[in-house]
């Protein structure tokens, strides 16, 4: 009786595992449909005027090309705005050179970090301050830009009559350490936000907005608050975005990796520090959810797995499912697949999903710890203690 129980409860158990990654294949595809490539969108008759916004702190290796591209940009009137905030390294040598042999880049340099600011949020916060533009683009010193990314970003935030206006990068993954944790967390946004459900209900919990490049009205970033209304949460991009939707204005996200590509983090090293400071606050630092939601990543990676194994090896038959560990594993491969393929991943990430979701969930983890304890660090900052919640 009780072996007929746990063979029941198992099946039922692999059963809403496969129904799950369905749901989750459903809205990777509904994503690979509906997410718009940039350049499909028409051009205007009249371009407004840009401000681009480049918060810097120990940049130099990678700043001076990121300029260099922008400057190259064939939108007939923008400026470039670039706050070096406390650079120890060359960085700010870098900005000066540059911005002698063109006026339309201006180098700013921060005031003082205020009490209760995170340092890029200050820098932005300035940055936006004193640009001149309609527009404000905000975006990372580790990006590239293709000479018509500025003009065929202007022509989608129009067309789309967007408030702001984000996107999907071509990100950059040259190591090993870059190539086991930042597709997957792209893999997440792509197979559990159902695109063409957030552009058309309000709620903010139904949004994506990515820091690397961020395209306002300045009308909007100005009714959301700037920067000083998000000046604590690790998570900036993300937490401007829901207050964009939450105001009731227009939030849109399209695929912009054809025209501008980022190396988020050049080691591993760096890839843990950066999620360990934004992963948990993505869940607004909600204890309970967001142990929930890791914990059921690793079981529907790793069970359908083992299941597997322990058919092979002969052991569980009479309890486990092996074709319903075979569809979830199956569901797995195509639904990183489709992710890897369309966000421009190399494709080969896909066989090691379980390393990449393993690796992240650990990550995870320690990104609540460190947040409790008060002890993350970012760019050689102690962040701000956050108010924990269970629910």
């Amino acid at each position: 009786m009780e072996k007929d129980f746990l063979t029941h409860f198992c099946f039922q158990h692999q059963l809403g595992v496969v129904v799950f990654l369905g749901i989750l294949l459903v809205i990777a595809i509904s994503n690979l449909l509906s997410l718009r490539r940039l350049e499909k969108y028409p051009l205007p008759d009249n371009f407004p005027r840009v401000s681009i916004l480049i918060p810097v702190r120990n940049e130099q290796a990678v700043v001076g090309d990121c300029i260099r591209s922008l400057l190259a940009q064939d939108y007939p009137d923008f400026e470039i705005l670039v706050l070096d905030d406390d650079s120890t390294d060359g960085t700010r040598d870098v900005l000066v050179a540059l911005s002698r042999e063109d006026s339309r880049l201006k180098v700013l340099f921060s005031r003082p970090l205020p009490e209760g600011w995170l340092g890029k949020h200050w820098a932005c916060q300035q940055l936006a301050e004193e640009a001149t533009g309609e527009l404000l683009l905000f975006t990372d010193a580790d990006t590239i830009h293709h000479p018509h990314a500025l003009r065929l970003g202007v022509a989608a935030l129009l067309a789309e009559q967007a408030d702001l206006l984000s996107g999907f990068l071509r990100q950059r993954v040259i190591t090993w350490g870059e190539r086991l944790t930042v597709p997957t967390i792209f893999w997440c946004f792509f197979s559990f936000l159902p695109l063409a459900i957030a552009h058309r209900i309000r709620s903010p919990s139904l949004s994506l907005t990515n820091g690397q490049w961020m395209l306002f009205r300045r009308s909007a970033y100005e009714a959301v608050g700037g920067h000083a209304a998000v000046r604590g949460s690790p998570v900036d991009d993300i937490a401007l975005g829901r207050r964009v939707k939450a105001q009731g204005l227009r939030w849109r996200i399209v695929d912009a990796g054809n025209f501008v590509s980022c190396r988020m983090y050049p080691n591993f090293r760096a890839a843990l520090e950066g999620f360990t400071k934004n992963l948990f606050a993505v869940f607004n630092f909600r204890v309970a959810i967001y142990t929930f939601v890791w914990v059921w990543m690793m079981i529907v990676t790793v069970e359908p797995l083992l299941i597997s194994l322990l058919w092979f090896l002969k052991v569980g038959r009479d309890i486990f499912t092996l074709w319903l560990a075979l569809v979830a594993i199956g569901e797995m491969l195509m639904l990183w697949g489709i992710a890897m393929s369309r966000l421009r991943f190399p494709i080969y990430l896909t066989i090691f999903y379980p390393v990449s979701i393993l690796l992240l969930a650990f990550i995870a983890f320690r990104s609540m710890f460190m947040t409790a304890t008060g002890a993350t660090t970012w760019k050689g900052r102690r962040l701000p203690r956050q108010q924990i919640r269970w629910i």
